[in-house]
């Protein structure tokens, strides 16, 4: 074996030497121009990944906006939609005036009835019209908690439970037939009665209307509702909030004229057609559908939202929003089941 200073020697040059100079060489970095490069590729991809994270964040926050406002529009609606459903519902009979106790010409309690007085007798046993409201004000005599929006309608519905009810001193009730039936409060079946195959139902009755301002969320519309209830011994009206964001209510009531069951004209709340006491009510008329509008909005606003639309339900014009807020505006045509023949 040659020794290292004999290799040296004849070639003048060490091999320790060039196989430390050949990994240093290995060993270099990179340039300055490479790594301008990777930087600028690398900034280029995070930019690209703020950017979709940013646009798809944004989406994210409009679909849940949008999805916001028509949850709270399907709520409001099938709220009110359940109660107009079962309008002129009175147990056993669907012949409002055939119920002996309601409001008649003259003689608003007939039979004495221990009625609350929050928003009048008349409010509560005016059974002739099973569905009845006022156009674009707010008319009850009891208070708009929060105060009325204006230019919404208010519809109320007078109709009897669902289901039978067991007997109850001090609560209104409807004892029916298939062909008519009596109120009573007292806890006990009417005498003209009790030889009868009847059913006892609780008397219902709720009106929903649009307050300007939320008990929940100040500062934003809702749609409220008074029910009378039982509490206690006794009955009352109370007022009770439905759905924040609700903005407007509008109703037009579909009337069959002629007893064929089919709707020949639509008009506003509060028309003397389908009104018994009315003098302008045209004989065997009755409210067959009624036509719901509803304008929803959101309840926060959202910066840089422009909405052209311009809101028009029923017979009122709302204009185009110059606010930031989200709108929608739903309508739905419900049929009275109990209302025809």
């Amino acid at each position: 074996m040659q020794s290292v200073s004999s290799y040296k020697h004849r070639t003048g040059v060490s091999r320790i030497g060039t196989e430390t100079s050949s990994r240093f060489r290995r060993q270099l970095g990179m340039t300055m121009i490479e790594i301008m490069v990777a930087l600028a590729i690398g900034s280029f991809l995070v930019i690209g990944a703020v950017q979709i994270y940013n646009q798809s964040r944004f989406a994210f926050v409009v679909n849940e906006s949008i999805a916001r406002v028509q949850e709270t529009a399907q709520f409001a609606m099938d709220t009110v939609e359940s109660d107009l459903r079962m309008a002129s519902n009175w147990g056993r009979s669907s012949r409002g005036l055939n119920i002996e106790g309601r409001t008649l010409a003259g003689d608003v309690n007939p039979l004495n009835l221990d009625v609350p007085l929050t928003c009048g007798e008349d409010y509560v046993l005016d059974l002739g019209t099973p569905v009845d409201g006022f156009n674009n004000n707010f008319a009850l005599t009891c208070p708009a908690d929060g105060g009325a929006q204006p230019d919404s309608d208010v519809v109320i519905v007078r109709r009897a439970s669902v289901n039978p009810a067991p007997l109850n001193p001090g609560q209104i009730q409807i004892q029916s037939t298939r062909v008519g039936g009596m109120l009573f409060d007292d806890g006990n079946v009417p005498v003209l009665f009790s030889n009868l195959d009847s059913a006892t139902h609780n008397l219902i009755v709720t009106s929903y209307y649009v307050a300007a301002d939320s008990d929940l969320i100040p500062g934003t519309p809702t749609l409220r509702r008074k029910a009378l209830v039982m509490q206690g011994a006794n009955m009352t009206v109370i007022d009770e909030e439905v759905a924040p964001g609700v903005e407007n209510l509008q109703l037009q009531f579909g009337i069959d004229l002629d007893g064929d069951d089919a709707v020949d004209q639509y008009v506003n709340p509060n028309s003397e057609i389908y009104n018994p006491e009315a003098p302008g009510y045209v004989a065997g008329a009755k409210v067959l559908a009624v036509r719901i509008w509803m304008v929803v909005r959101g309840l926060t606003p959202e910066i840089g939202i422009v909405d052209n639309f311009n809101y028009a339900p029923a017979d009122v014009d709302l204009g185009v929003p110059t606010d930031e807020y989200r709108r929608v505006q739903v309508s739905k045509t419900v049929l009275l089941r109990n209302a025809r023949t």
